[in-house]
């Protein structure tokens, strides 16, 4: 699959031809699907927690006499029904860990680059050379490359790229070794340069 290389001026400098192996694999949703819940998951702290009525500080007393009130009868002020009492059924903390294998992993996130090439969401740029870190310059490489809501995916360490980078609310960089499915679902377009795509061939190759 050939897909064009833009320069940081939007022009057209060459092509380029993106392995199968990774980017023309058949797409599977309830892969990907699995492997996003997985994510979204793991990244739950899963640390809430109410109180019961064991563990909420309330007296013991008695709140009247058993008979002959006309009443309910009533034990404590810890029981749930009672305003600052207890919570029944309520969350405690808990793992919300849920393990698949890394080829599954791997696969999945190779559906998901299949399904940006396919859908033409892949922007390949010659190299992100920027001089000095400048919102203002790399906003407008992003739209020269007709980029609004971008995943910019490095090869490594680009201080410049990641300062430019971080204050456009549309925008995210992340290394190529660290993509994931969230992100790559999150993002419109792949933005990456010819280094990243190296860096993803030798990993998902």
């Amino acid at each position: 699959m050939n897909v064009p290389v833009f320069n940081l001026k939007g022009e057209q400098v060459g092509e380029v031809d993106l392995p199968e192996t990774i980017f023309g694999v058949k797409v599977s949703q309830p892969l990907m699907h699995q492997a996003l819940l997985r994510q979204l998951a793991n990244a739950r702290l899963g640390t809430h927690d109410t109180k019961t009525r064991a563990e909420v500080n309330r007296t013991t007393k008695k709140l009247y006499r058993q008979k002959g009130t006309g009443n309910a009868r009533q034990g404590s002020r810890k029981a749930p029904h009672w305003v600052g009492g207890g919570v029944a059924f309520g969350p405690h903390p808990r793992s919300y860990k849920q393990d698949m294998p890394r080829r599954m992993r791997r696969q999945a996130i190779r559906c998901a680059l299949s399904q940006k090439a396919a859908d033409q969401q892949i922007v390949v740029v010659e190299d992100f050379d920027m001089p000095e870190p400048k919102t203002k310059a790399f906003a407008a490489v992003l739209q020269a490359l007709n980029v609004d809501k971008g995943l910019i995916v490095l090869p490594g360490r680009n201080v410049n790229v990641e300062k430019s980078a971080r204050n456009l609310p549309n925008v995210k960089t992340l290394f190529a070794m660290y993509l994931n499915i969230r992100d790559l679902f999150k993002y419109d377009k792949l933005v990456m340069p010819l280094s990243s795509l190296k860096v993803i061939e030798a990993w998902l190759g």
